[in-house]
């Protein structure tokens, strides 16, 4: 005889952006799922808690872009209080080898040199001097950007050298200057120019697909957030409620999209060995020679605006089916 047996320890969801999560937390109200929240930017830990008798499991939804909306505080301590979870063995979502792959575009880099997944070609650098060096051997336009971005935040695009000179030669925290972050450590990278302008988001539950989106863009957009854009490729607005910021970018639009065998089994390998359990991975196709590369890993999914007009499904509602089978939430025992 079976019987439903319920842990009686809430989720705990630890985050930073409020906006982007009411989805979710409208969802578990909905279902009467038991949750807290943990909002990074008041959140404090003794190293004598004990966080395994307070929740089921923690799912970490802290964002790398956090420094671009004066949280950057909150970023390395939250690898502390997720190493400090892990260590008393409590069920982390997007736990700390999850958030330090967020946090490194280098490392995300050298990670699919390892998996010979192609992604455009880099250099790594520490000081804008250095720039000008690293850039032989790049094919022009090249884009610089931030070690720990998040949401296109510091991304600056160059079409030859004297632009770039320009910009090393800038004093450093210039706005016209080369951005390095938290870090400051940036990249010096190929900037690829999209077949039939678009990119593709690939969102992964569970280290495995759940659905993917063409997001179609314009000029210089580097902020690609799924979740901001709500406008479909026909022209249909899409629920506005849905829309994880009442922002949305002005001349991006999405539309659902089943991507290739291959570069579904290049995320969910990709993911695996980033230790992501739902995020997404983007990639751009070459308008010049068709080749596909991959270019952003993302620990923090804020999936896209209005799931069921877009995908056809909420995929929050997978998330919350997930989180509480994880939790061992009603979960049916012999």
């Amino acid at each position: 005889m079976s019987t439903t047996q319920t842990n009686p320890l809430p989720i705990a969801i630890y985050y930073e952006q409020p906006h982007w999560f009411k989805p979710l937390f409208a969802e578990l109200d909905r279902r009467g799922t038991p949750y807290v929240k943990l909002y990074a930017p008041d959140h404090f830990y003794s190293p004598e808690d004990h966080p395994e008798e307070k929740y089921s499991l923690v799912f970490n939804r802290m964002s790398p872009s956090a420094w671009n909306r004066d949280h950057g505080d909150q970023i390395f301590y939250t690898l502390g209080f997720l190493e400090h979870l892990e260590s008393r063995g409590v069920k982390v979502i997007n736990g700390f080898k999850a958030f330090s792959s967020e946090l490194s575009k280098a490392g995300q880099l050298v990670l699919m040199d390892k998996l010979n997944i192609p992604y455009p070609k880099a250099r790594v650098i520490h000081r804008a001097a250095q720039a000008e060096e690293a850039v032989v051997g790049l094919r022009w336009p090249i884009v610089v950007k931030p070690n720990i971005g998040g949401s296109g935040a510091g991304v600056k695009r160059f079409d030859g050298l004297s632009q770039l000179q320009a910009a090393i030669a800038q004093d450093p925290g210039s706005p016209d200057g080369l951005q390095f972050g938290l870090d400051s450590t940036a990249l010096v990278q190929e900037f690829i120019p999209a077949l039939d302008s678009h990119i593709v988001r690939v969102e992964v539950l569970n280290g495995k697909f759940l659905y993917a989106i063409k997001v179609h863009i314009t000029g210089e957009t580097f902020d690609l957030c799924p979740a901001d854009i709500c406008r479909t490729t026909t022209g249909t607005d899409l629920n506005r409620g849905a829309c994880a910021i009442d922002a949305p970018k002005s001349g991006i639009t999405v539309e659902a999209y089943t991507p290739p065998a291959d570069a579904i089994r290049d995320v969910e390998t990709i993911m695996h060995y980033s230790g992501i359990d739902i995020g997404g991975v983007e990639y751009i196709t070459d308008s010049r020679d068709g080749q596909r590369y991959y270019y952003d890993t993302n620990a923090l999914s804020n999936f896209v605006a209005d799931g069921p007009n877009v995908v056809g499904f909420d995929p929050f509602a997978k998330l919350a089916d997930w989180l509480e089978s994880e939790a061992n939430i009603g979960a049916t025992v012999a």
